[in-house]
């Protein structure tokens, strides 16, 4: 199943600049997703990211990861999110930067469900620029109501 970047808003609360998934290529409910993040140069984070040689913030390299399993703990357990519903990220494991992502990569971001224990996700996360890996992390998530989602 794919998902383009107007149905991926209906399940993040994140907008621009923060919006890091620009589409989902697949979706294995209960199971996996694999998202996709074009890198640009009009990026706010590139001004001051090392202007010279710009390369995408590790940190947002994980918040990438964390959106995608948002998107992936939803189709799982509700399907959809109702209004003030979201998933945030409460843990972060194993975290390994392999390679940088620079202007003009295509970052694709793989996870799976690895367990769900009261209510908390766990996902094995993995970014590729090329087919190559460039970053791998554990992350947890576990859902929560809030007016964040209700004021984007």
């Amino acid at each position: 199943m794919e998902m383009n970047i107007q149905e991926v808003k209906n399940y993040l609360p994140h907008r621009y600049p923060f919006l890091l998934i620009d589409r989902v290529l697949k979706i294995e409910v209960g199971q996996s997703i694999i998202a996709v993040k074009n890198v640009s140069f009009n990026e706010p984070q590139f001004t001051g990211h090392f202007p010279k040689q710009p390369i995408m913030p590790g940190v947002l390299i994980i918040e990438a990861m964390a959106q995608a399993t948002g998107i992936l703990a939803f189709k799982s357990e509700v399907g959809k999110p109702i209004e003030g519903q979201i998933y945030m990220l409460v843990g972060v494991d194993k975290v390994r930067f392999k390679r940088v992502v620079e202007p003009g990569d295509q970052l694709q971001i793989k996870a799976t469900i690895l367990t769900v224990k009261r209510g908390i996700w766990k996902f094995q996360c993995e970014a590729l620029v090329g087919g190559k890996v460039v970053t791998t992390a554990e992350l947890m998530c576990t859902q929560k109501n809030s007016q964040l989602a209700s004021n984007t």
